[in-house]
């Protein structure tokens, strides 16, 4: 027992000091939320929408970036191959020559992957700051919402008490599962709703599809199909630029799939945050694909050193004949 509540300290700890590393995004970017929620007629639906195109948009640097590394990974991929033939079977040799080659070509292993690891902590945060109104757009003190929960819990309504989910407790006070001022009068001035959907629901699934058909259900089936449209789409310019790139069939699927089955245990709300995630970095990504596909960029790099080289000699022409004049 000694030993079970230990780790639970620590695990409790650790969830504070990750929220307080969030925190430093979120209460920001919840300053933002809520203004923009006043902006759009205090559609919390609508301020999601227009906050999940903002975040993309700022991230786009960041896949500029990881597109412009790919170029230096596709311009030296002829060296690596002679590399792997020449080492053979010597993975000591190769991973030497590998880092050398990479040295001299003056390419980072790992520049690729640092944008999307600066992306990462962003969208985990953005998750979370969506998933936590009460806190980050209402500004309600922790231990009210804490309150709230606990008496959401003892109602015995909810299955996973892990984890204070705020957008249940905002159903719970509008449907008056429970009693909370506080709470009450700030939801009021916030709508939940699209096209007559609470966003603050769960979804709960019926194999009873006819007679047990919820709205809500909508929110995790959209997921499903942004997240399947996405795949596709991104599948195919991925074949388009790479004809040899390994398929990704299998994880084109288990992504939509896992969109559809966990929106049916979360809240609305995140649902929809989903969906406007998924069309609206899949739209950014498929027009930077398009646009700056690592290799057109390395096509235009290979053209502009070609047009230098003839510039350069021209140049040296020049420099030539000027000269020889002047000698004659």
């Amino acid at each position: 027992i000694t030993q079970k509540i230990i780790l639970c300290c620590k695990h409790l700890r650790m969830v504070q000091k990750l929220q307080k590393l969030f925190d430093i995004i979120n209460i920001p970017l919840g300053w933002l939320l809520e203004w923009m929620t006043g902006l759009f007629n205090n559609s919390f639906a609508v301020a999601v929408l227009i906050f999940t195109v903002v975040i993309n948009v700022a991230c786009i640097p960041l896949n500029l970036k990881s597109q412009k590394s790919s170029v230096g990974q596709i311009r030296i991929k002829p060296k690596l191959d002679e590399l792997k033939k020449k080492c053979g079977d010597d993975r000591q040799k190769y991973s030497m020559e590998m880092q050398k080659l990479y040295q001299e070509e003056n390419i980072s292993m790992s520049g690729g992957c640092l944008p999307m690891l600066i992306r990462l902590p962003l969208m985990m945060s953005v998750y979370y700051l969506i998933r936590s109104p009460l806190t980050y757009l209402m500004h309600i003190s922790k231990d009210t919402i804490q309150t709230a929960w606990d008496a959401l819990v003892a109602t015995g309504a909810i299955k996973n008490t892990k984890y204070l989910d705020e957008l249940a407790v905002i159903d719970a006070v509008n449907k008056g599962t429970i009693s909370s001022p506080e709470i009450a009068a700030q939801v009021n001035s916030v709508d939940f709703n699209l096209f007559g959907i609470d966003l603050t629901q769960t979804p709960k699934f019926n194999w009873n599809v006819i007679e047990g058909w919820d709205a809500i259900w909508l929110i995790p089936i959209l997921a499903f199909a942004a997240q399947m449209l996405v795949s596709i789409v991104s599948m195919r310019m991925q074949k388009r630029i790479n004809p040899d790139a390994p398929s990704m069939a299998g994880m084109m699927l288990t992504m939509p799939l896992m969109s559809l089955f966990i929106g049916f245990s979360l809240p609305g709300g995140v649902g929809f945050y989903w969906i406007c995630s998924s069309l609206v970095s899949g739209g950014i990504q498929t027009l930077l694909q398009y646009f700056y596909s690592p290799y057109k960029m390395l096509a235009d790099e290979r053209a502009k050193s070609i047009v230098k080289v003839y510039a350069d000699e021209q140049k040296y022409l020049e420099n030539r004949v000027s000269s020889q004049e002047e000698e004659k």
